[in-house]
């Protein structure tokens, strides 16, 4: 297992390279086994998210070889339909794999997902859209047993606008007999990402970004040749980089577009953004104001930037509210962010953070992907010596977060334990 030693305090200047959005790639993969033939997966970073999803797709008996950024995936030989728990409990989009083995195949045993720890997050929205199409699904010993002859297009509302539900759901759709529309459907761009990749794959579908998707399925889609897109969430973490640590940072291959609701309130807190040849420069040049956020679904400031903000909050030059509207169990890094001097009070679902001047570096722990981030951020502008425990968290999410760094002059470094 390794940690990360990080020595705070340095100011950083240069370009980062921002890789593509694993949250994009992963169900873009499960979409793969909609076709028959090789598929070819541009600009997918090289992450354990994406190694455990490969591992999965060559458990049913697809070829899977990554090279660089690129991702090849052969799905002429899928034999076997079963997602087991091994595989499944590491990562909750593996999830995804039950809307085109149910819709191509007519059966999937999955496992129930796991995850990160930051709270319920049930899968009882993708079970009853199946069900609404056609599949006979039962829960039996931790597994999802799910059958169909032909799945029928359905209208489906969403009681909350989940994720990889609307992916689900969007995936099983394009094969099925008939018109599926999915009503409250997530607006995420990772959402519209994979719905354009189903289109070139042949799929018809219409409005992915909105709240309403319509699906006309078709009988057959041939394999992907697609480019993921950037990594919105990477993008942002490094941009609350720059602000906490007052430094010169170039974002290079970002998509701001997809964080006007980052952007906003990182401009509140005093953060520069400019336009530049190699892409969005964000510069730090004060500590910043201290402002307010409520994480809300996509288009709102997104869930998976709450940590990574309130380390940058954790300095800021008074006091900040935080709201996490969308887990009940997303405040763990709190603890860790105390024991580095931080000033955060929690109750129920609000944190209130008042600024301190400076952070101190301490052992720390990681609790899962975003609040390892959150850590990184924190260290990066502490005083003294940062050790980050249970790095693996990191790994799933960011593709070599510390040689990045390394190359805009951070003092960090990674130590096997």
């Amino acid at each position: 297992m390794d940690k990360l030693v990080i020595k705070g305090g340095k100011k950083l200047k240069g370009i980062v390279e921002i890789s593509g959005a694993k949250n994009a790639a992963l169900p873009i993969m499960a979409a793969s086994l909609l076709s028959n033939g090789y598929s070819n997966i541009k600009n997918v970073p090289f992450l354990r998210d994406i190694m455990t999803m490969g591992r999965l797709l060559a458990n049913l008996g697809a070829g899977f070889h990554q090279e660089k950024n690129r991702v090849l995936i052969n799905t002429e030989r899928i034999r076997i339909f079963e997602a087991p728990y091994d595989l499944v409990r590491t990562m909750r989009a593996s999830i995804l794999v039950l809307g085109p083995l149910l819709t191509r195949y007519g059966r999937a045993k999955v496992s129930l997902p796991g995850g990160c720890a930051i709270g319920a997050r049930p899968i009882n929205l993708h079970l009853s859209g199946l069900e609404k199409m056609g599949a006979e699904i039962k829960l039996e010993s931790g597994y999802v047993i799910a059958k169909a002859k032909k799945l029928k297009g359905a209208s489906i509302y969403l009681d909350i606008p989940t994720v990889t539900g609307t992916e689900n759901l969007m995936i099983a759709a394009t094969l099925a007999k008939g018109v599926t529309l999915i009503e409250n459907a997530a607006k995420e761009p990772e959402v519209t990402d994979l719905a354009n990749a189903l289109i070139s794959m042949g799929a018809k579908i219409e409005g992915a970004g909105g709240s309403i998707i319509r699906i006309e399925g078709v009988h057959e889609l041939k394999p992907l040749d697609y480019r993921v897109i950037p990594d919105r969430i990477e993008a942002g973490t490094f941009m609350t980089i720059a602000g906490i640590t007052c430094s010169d940072i170039t974002l290079k291959g970002c998509s701001p577009e997809h964080l006007d609701a980052t952007v906003f309130k990182l401009k509140e807190a005093g953060i520069i953004f400019e336009s530049a040849p190699e892409g969005l420069r964000v510069i730090g040049k004060t500590r910043p104001h201290s402002t307010n956020v409520t994480t809300m679904p996509y288009p709102g400031f997104p869930t998976d930037m709450q940590a990574q903000f309130m380390a940058l909050m954790s300095i800021s030059d008074g006091t900040s509210i935080i709201r996490e509207n969308i887990f009940e169990n997303r405040f763990m890094h709190v603890a860790e962010l105390r024991r580095m001097g931080a000033d955060i009070s929690v109750e129920g679902g609000t944190a209130t953070v008042k600024g301190v001047e400076r952070l101190k570096g301490a052992p720390l722990m990681a609790t899962d992907l975003r609040a390892s981030a959150s850590l990184v951020v924190a260290a990066l502008s502490a005083k003294g010596e940062t050790v980050i425990h249970r790095i693996y968290h990191l790994d799933r999410g960011y593709e070599k977060m510390e040689e990045k760094l390394k190359k805009i002059g951070a003092e960090i470094k990674r130590v096997k334990e």
